[in-house]
């Protein structure tokens, strides 16, 4: 059906007789054929239907017989289409031998002149005529003279065939010039929303949806991305595919921008707000192209206590119904492989509980066909044992036996299963009750979706590779014999790299102001490293150019999310961050000074200064220890004084911040983030000297000791026996060089909550030491940690709510 002429251009013609679904199959796939630059349907008028010719894209359409470059040659623009080579080929003879006049629609009515073309010729000028479907030259031929009209229709069919042929292939090398020209960087051309900021602010999700978000395929347009590097999700969000870093890998990248804050209150101090203020500010306003990178909200704090993260007011990421339900999938993608390794870790005790050697392997290694063949990942498993076989039949009786018996150890199974709730009483629970599993009881639990070691893998790989060969690395427990057994080794990897083919892609959205976001991934900064994911700041940074900005957040104060973010993410990306814009408020400045959590506050210049002395000086100083300069950013809130918002600015910059500034993002949109994204501009332009807390080869008592001296303000560590042994496992098992990720309370500096400001003179317990070898960090854990979060007495679903006619949430914020 298909003939190729060269690489480049395909000829569809008719070799036998075929349908119109056999022509359009075909013609999809050459669409999706990066080596086909151009396609010449030949086939009959009959063949030539709407259907087909609305199949073929535009850009490879060298014929020019589609209905957009049709309509495009209606209008005179050439840029993007094609011009029939037949039509090119007879106009070109009649210019060539001076026979040519102006345009005119009236080549159709020239009785004369249509009577009087010889046959050979009217093939061809008709043939352009209906080409082209539009006014031709026409040839009058009163003008010609008898010389040169016997000199055009002589010129034999190979000769115009020739002819043609020559623009068939101008067309294609035009069609491939183009196809470069897009591959290259792209100028954006961002449209930005406009914001009509109401008093009193209505409610998040009422601003919410009072905005028209752009088509995403727009916004995508807009910002320099493909339409094959998108795959849309709807109308307001789509996927977007890795690809992009290889099409613009010699692309510069912009600058790189952390919005941390200092230690907050339990409400949250506004760092989603912030980010999402900050990029309305530089892309609406400054009109200079920035990105936000957010993490995707999981569902236990948007139905518990904290609600959404969206950002809020007139700063935030729309449609935020979307953004905070259930977005593209990522999180249940997670869940879904999360649990498939837990399903397997008990499955294969009970198998090999139950079952001899012989059995295990006839099972493990099925015979098909009278054939019994390994699996490319039970070879894998083979070649880790030392055992270089490939054919079943060769292995020895210890062989098998080696091969088969994973022999975990239940008392040291660190994996749970996890679910997007939160739900206090499945912290601990009891598997294998049911007389079907023979015994095989033992205490377990789940943890939130979010505290998924696959969530950290997802947030620090930087492509599918990497992801599937962290997600083999995973550990999830011991043998009997003190070997470490992984997803590998129980033969789950592959398929859970199958379960997050898509998850790894970053989402696209948009804020209020029409401005990209991307969403993608959600680790909790407490008990996980508390970032949005590598390949999504990657791509953003190749997208918005050299002289743009890309904005992400770290989770909780400066002293959690912050510390991760330069020590474990900038180690696994080797990006280097130019600024860290560091949110501070009001009223976490007057419970830092010695008022109480949350309760509102009278005017107290005491109390915020207190706070600023302390806590906020203290995230200043982390800051530059990674000799990263900070512009400290007030979110203010209509609570806040004058007094109060000028002396918390003057006293950051008096505790070494590059610049301190109010924003009022929440109320007026990017307008009142200007003075942040000046700030945060002239900041990042300033050279930096960016360096790492700690060696990656010091021992890892060590590097937990500096985190805990220099960051918290520890005098000094106290490693329980239990973290003892499990520095001295990992240090056996080679795991010594991986960075800390410590998992300590987000309420204080130190690992006691109720101590705030910046305590001193306090001693840091550890008490056990774990590892997340597949995302590939050491995870000391401080006092007690709960990696199930529990619901409140009030929890926000209390107010969620559905209109049954018109499908609009209520209640989410």
């Amino acid at each position: 059906m298909a003939g190729k002429i060269g690489l480049n251009v395909t000829q569809i013609c008719l070799a036998e007789e075929c349908s119109e679904d056999e022509i359009v199959e075909e013609l999809l796939k050459l669409n999706e054929d990066p080596r086909v630059h151009g396609v010449y349907l030949h086939l009959p008028q009959a063949s030539l239907t709407s259907r087909v010719l609305d199949t073929l894209k535009p850009e490879k359409d060298i014929d020019g017989i589609t209905d957009l470059n049709v309509g495009r040659l209606a209008r005179g623009d050439l840029s993007k289409g094609f011009l029939s080579p037949t039509a090119s080929a007879v106009l070109d003879l009649l210019v060539k031998h001076g026979e040519f006049v102006e345009m005119s629609t009236r080549v159709w009515h020239n009785t004369e002149a249509q009577e009087n073309i010889s046959s050979k010729f009217e093939l061809w000028y008709l043939t352009a005529a209906y080409r082209t479907q539009v006014s031709l030259c026409f040839l009058s031929l009163s003008s010609l003279s008898s010389n040169s009209l016997n000199i055009v229709l002589s010129l034999s069919f190979i000769t115009l065939l020739s002819w043609f042929l020559l623009f068939v292939d101008q067309n294609v090398v035009h069609s491939c010039c183009r196809w470069i020209q897009e591959k290259q960087y792209r100028p954006w051309l961002l449209r930005s929303l406009k914001l009509q900021p109401l008093t009193p602010v209505p409610s998040d999700i009422e601003i919410s949806r009072a905005q028209i978000p752009k088509p995403v395929n727009q916004l995508a347009e807009e910002v320099g991305l493909l339409p094959e590097e998108l795959e849309a999700y709807g109308r307001n969000k789509a996927k977007v595919r890795l690809s992009l870093l290889d099409r613009l890998h010699t692309q510069p990248d912009g600058k790189y921008v952390l919005v941390a804050g200092i230690t907050p209150t339990p409400l949250g101090e506004g760092k989603s707000t912030v980010t999402i203020g900050l990029v309305q500010a530089l892309s609406a306003h400054l009109k200079l192209n920035s990105f936000a990178c957010l993490r995707q909200p999981s569902q236990g704090p948007t139905f518990g206590v904290k609600g959404g993260a969206a950002g809020g007011g007139y700063a935030q990421v729309i449609p935020m119904e979307e953004f905070n339900l259930h977005l593209t999938g990522d999180i249940h993608a997670i869940t879904a492989a999360n649990n498939l390794v837990a399903a397997a870790i008990d499955a294969r005790m009970l198998h090999e509980a139950t079952q001899s050697d012989k059995a295990l392997f006839n099972r493990l290694v099925p015979s098909v066909n009278g054939v019994r063949r390994f699996s490319p990942i039970q070879i894998s498993r083979l070649r880790r044992l030392g055992f270089n076989k490939t054919d079943p039949a060769s292995l020895t009786p210890q062989e098998v036996s080696t091969f088969v018996r994973l022999d975990l150890d239940p008392s040291t199974i660190t994996w749970q299963r996890v679910v997007d709730t939160n739900d206090r009483f499945l912290r601990k629970i009891t598997v294998g009750q049911a007389s079907t599993e023979k015994g095989q009881i033992r205490e377990t639990g789940f943890d939130i979706a979010v505290a998924s070691e696959i969530m950290a893998i997802l947030a620090l790989a930087d492509s599918l590779e990497d992801m599937r060969n962290r997600l083999a690395r995973m550990v999830v427990g011991t043998s009997r014999a003190g070997q470490p057994v992984t997803t590998e080794d129980l033969g789950v990897s592959g398929a859970l790299t199958v379960l997050m083919k898509d998850a790894i892609k970053p989402t696209l959205m948009q804020t209020l102001e029409g401005t990209p976001v991307f969403v993608h991934a959600g680790p909790f900064a407490n008990i996980a490293h508390g970032n949005s994911s590598v390949l999504a700041d990657k791509l953003a940074l190749k997208l918005v150019g050299r002289d743009g900005f890309v904005v992400t957040e770290a989770g909780f104060g400066a002293d959690i999310g912050m510390e991760k973010f330069f020590n474990i993410k900038c180690r696994a990306s080797g990006l280097r961050p130019n600024v860290v814009v560091l949110v501070a408020t009001v009223r976490a400045l007057k419970m830092h000074g010695g008022g109480p959590n949350v309760r509102k506050h009278t005017t107290n210049l005491s109390l915020v200064a207190g706070g600023c002395h302390s806590n906020l000086r203290k995230q200043i100083q982390i800051a530059h220890l990674f000799g990263v300069p900070v512009v400290v950013a007030l979110n203010v809130f209509k609570t806040d004084t004058q007094a109060e918002i000028e002396h918390v600015c003057q006293i950051a910059k008096e505790c070494g911040a590059s610049d301190a500034v109010p924003c009022h993002h929440w109320a007026q949109g990017g307008r009142g983030s200007l003075e942040l994204a000046q700030a945060v501009n002239e900041a990042a332009n300033r050279p930096g000297n960016f360096q790492f807390l700690y060696d990656i080869e010091m021992p890892i008592a060590e590097k937990i000791r500096t985190i805990a001296q220099k960051v918290y303000g520890a005098d000094d560590i106290e490693l329980s026996p239990t973290a003892k042994d499990k520095i001295d496992y990992y240090n056996q098992q080679g795991y010594g060089l991986l960075p800390i990720c410590m998992a300590k309370t987000h309420l204080s500096l130190s690992h006691m909550p109720d101590k705030k400001g910046a305590p001193t003179g306090f001693v840091l317990p550890i008490r056990d030491v774990r590892a997340s070898i597949g995302a590939g960090f050491i995870y000391p854990l401080v006092g007690t940690m709960s990696t199930m979060p529990g619901l409140p007495t009030r929890p926000c679903f209390y107010d969620i709510d559905l209109d049954p006619v018109t499908e609009e949430i209520t209640g989410l914020f």
